[in-house]
């Protein structure tokens, strides 16, 4: 594995655990009413997908070991041009439902 590759996945696995920290504790109503933590959460979402938009460019084949990268790379370019479109709760559950995964996806390509 080349390493910006590895740079990369360090990027991602240092922004879900900045997302875990900052949502720690917190319940979907304080993420709502809190604009500075949607706003922390969404930038290192942005992180995540430019990451791995990156990666792709660099060898496409890892991120078949990430089970949703194409649509966190997609959902990146949504936060980002789409801003005014995006839904909390569509962003908290994928934060509840799909980070554990993806950090675990990340981890084990770190091992290898």
């Amino acid at each position: 594995m080349q390493d910006k590759v590895k740079k990369y996945l360090f990027d991602i696995k240092q922004a879900i655990e900045e997302i875990e920290s900052f949502i720690e504790n917190k319940s979907f109503q304080d993420f709502t009413n809190g604009t500075l933590l949607q706003s922390a959460v969404e930038r290192k979402l942005e992180i995540i997908g430019e990451a791995l938009s990156r990666i792709k460019k660099i060898d496409e084949d890892i991120l078949d070991n990430i089970a949703d990268a194409r649509r966190i790379i997609g959902f990146r370019n949504i936060i980002i041009h789409g801003y005014d479109v995006l839904d909390s709760k569509i962003i908290w559950d994928a934060l509840q439902d799909n980070l554990p995964q993806l950090k675990k996806e990340i981890e084990n390509l770190m091992e290898d």
